[in-house]
């Protein structure tokens, strides 16, 4: 008597679809451990709100300033909403540690665990030949010289950013508007000042 096979074990994209599957498992665990440490708590809801105002304030102001002759008291005050909302910033990205301690060390241990099952095996077939710098990444542990070969590492990557972020933008919990790239954890120097 034979064993009943499914349908993912015997076709030919069931490593590919493991993978995708194992990064939707992944992205919504840790976007249910971001929302648990950060996204529900009273501070991080004060700390957004604070940004929001900021930044639509600053908004108005620079409006303001550009139909109206510039005078020094205007730009002191813009110059003033710029560093609240600068210091908002950077407080968010700080509470926002804590929890990407914890999601890093959870895919860490995914990826870990995926890089034991899939090792040295292609677990996709790209439709074009990769440049160097990609082949690198798509093909590395893997053995032959096929640059359409794609390794688990990087399908997993691409599927983690890809998924998570979208994730991150249908749930509600991408950065408030006003959050400026450089105004994170390290901060972009103020051209202002030097």
């Amino acid at each position: 008597m034979t064993t009943p096979q499914f349908f993912l074990s015997s076709s030919k994209y069931s490593d590919s679809l493991t993978v995708v599957g194992i990064s939707i498992c992944t992205a919504i665990i840790c976007e249910t451990i971001s929302w648990i440490l950060i996204y529900r708590t009273n501070s991080y809801k004060s700390l957004k709100s604070s940004i929001d105002k900021a930044s639509k304030k600053l908004e108005t102001m620079k409006t303001d300033t550009a139909k109206i002759t510039t005078k020094k008291s205007k730009t002191k005050k813009i110059d003033r909403v710029e560093s609240s909302l600068k210091e908002s910033s950077r407080d968010l990205s700080l509470f926002k540690f804590k929890s990407g301690a914890v999601v890093a060390l959870v895919l860490i241990v995914v990826f870990g665990l995926l890089n034991s099952l899939f090792e040295g095996k292609a677990v996709a077939k790209l439709p074009f030949h990769p440049i160097t710098l990609v082949m690198k990444m798509s093909h590395r542990g893997l053995p032959g010289t096929d640059s359409t070969d794609c390794s688990m590492a990087f399908l997993y990557f691409l599927c983690s950013i890809s998924i998570r972020t979208n994730l991150q933008k249908f749930l509600g919990f991408s950065p408030p508007r006003g959050s400026a790239p450089g105004a994170g954890f390290l901060p972009l120097p103020d051209p202002k000042t030097n």
